[in-house]
């Protein structure tokens, strides 16, 4: 999905762009890019083992003084100390260094790789057949198949850091607002389709000029998708990149939809919560912070959602099924899983990649099985997640407040 732009190609949140480094060469994935945002960076600113995986033929230089010969018929051997992609560092692991192994519902993390193996590319794709058959299996079944069939590979930074496999996790989720199809008193605020003339990597009206400037105006008239009350949860849309409404119709029956992230006007992100803090006007800069200081200060509001000249289109789609119980789609252009997705830095990870994450912290613990499947333009560097964390005021509750230290594993076949 795309937040902060958010993380989804041309869905949940982003802007589609490819990109393919060696490492992801190697595994089959393919890139189709996305933005991702999420509240927290208002502060700164989405059975038997299988066969040996064929590589394809370019392969990544591994650090080792003698670099093992890489062919079409191989696949990355579980003796290499580590290979250098365009971001990261993958350096050989232990599965005992994995904390909480043991305890983790597989299944979950399983819903995810399925969506995953929806996709044409992704990394891993020749495991998708053994991992459909282990779909419905207990956790200790599946877990004993990772276990034969992968080697974890610890994610590091490649700056030299002091602590380079440590980095920062953050987390993100889908809000859900009150709207009605046209605007009336209590419900005027718009959430916009795309305007026709806008055109990609070409800035378009800033979101002050789209509020004042008449020719903006014009061309986003007869876009309105639908209106909600309060431009604060307009500014929390356009930052998640995308988000549920219940909206009330013309004959007074509610339904629930999604909007999905559809494009922006190109103007660079800009942090509300870090202007306010550079300021001086408050020291809690979390998303719950700043409503705390709009509360107090609701003339200013205007003035401070005009400092983010980034504005989000959307695009409606229909919630059926098994949709209600996902996200919306990521840069990967699949549904993500509640509690088992990730955005990253698409430079260091490829999608499709599992990956065990690893984070303990004040707002919550996780040892568990995620995928990789969005991005973000805040997503950025080796050892950097937005955990997506599902719908909901529970969820925006976590995701305004979670920024912890985590580490991450990839998992790569034997």
């Amino acid at each position: 999905m795309v937040h902060h732009t958010m993380s989804t190609s041309s869905t949940s949140a982003s802007s589609a762009s490819n990109r393919i480094n060696p490492m992801q060469k190697l595994l089959g994935s393919h890139i189709v890019g996305s933005l991702a945002m999420t509240l927290p960076l208002l502060l700164i600113g989405c059975s038997s083992p299988p066969a040996p995986v064929s590589a394809p033929t370019a392969a990544p230089q591994p650090t080792v003084t003698t670099p093992p010969k890489v062919t079409p018929a191989s696949a990355p051997s579980s003796n290499t100390a580590s290979f250098v992609n365009a971001k990261s560092r993958w350096v050989l692991a232990s599965w005992s260094d994995l904390p909480g192994l043991a305890n983790d519902n597989l299944n979950e993390a399983w819903t995810a790789w399925l969506q995953s193996c929806t996709r044409s590319a992704t990394a891993h794709k020749k495991f998708c057949p053994e991992v459909q058959q282990l779909s419905n299996q207990p956790s200790s079944v599946q877990r004993d198949w990772l276990i034969k069939s992968f080697q974890p590979y610890r994610v590091e930074s490649l700056t030299g850091n002091a602590a380079p496999s440590t980095g920062l996790l953050t987390a993100y989720y889908e809000p859900i607002f009150e709207a009605t199809r046209n605007a009336k008193p209590g419900f005027n605020v718009p959430l916009y389709g795309v305007p026709s003339n806008l055109k990609s990597k070409s800035p378009w009206f800033s979101r002050d000029e789209i509020l004042k400037n008449s020719a903006a105006q014009a061309a986003l008239k007869g876009k309105e998708l639908a209106y909600i009350a309060d431009p604060v949860d307009a500014m929390v849309l356009h930052i998640q990149g995308s988000g549920r409404l219940w909206v009330t119709q013309a004959d007074g029956s509610r339904r629930q939809i999604r909007l999905a992230f559809a494009g922006t006007n190109d103007h660079p992100y800009q942090s509300i919560g870090r202007w306010l803090l550079d300021q001086n006007l408050t020291k809690d800069a979390t998303w719950p912070g700043i409503k705390n200081w709009l509360a107090q200060n609701p003339h200013r509001a205007t003035e401070l959602l005009s400092k983010n000249p980034r504005y989000v289109f959307f695009k409606e789609e229909a919630l059926n099924g098994n949709d209600v119980q996902l996200g919306p789609k990521g840069a990967q252009g699949v549904p993500l899983t509640p509690g088992r997705s990730i955005a990253v830095d698409p430079g260091s990870i490829p999608y499709g990649m599992p990956v065990w994450l690893s984070s303990s912290g004040p707002q919550t613990q996780l040892n568990r099985l995620v995928m990789a499947q969005d991005t973000g333009s805040a997503i950025v560097g080796a050892v950097r997640a937005d955990y997506f964390v599902g719908s909901g005021q529970a969820a925006g509750d976590l995701a305004g407040r979670l920024k912890q230290d985590m580490k991450m594993w990839i998992l790569l076949p034997r």
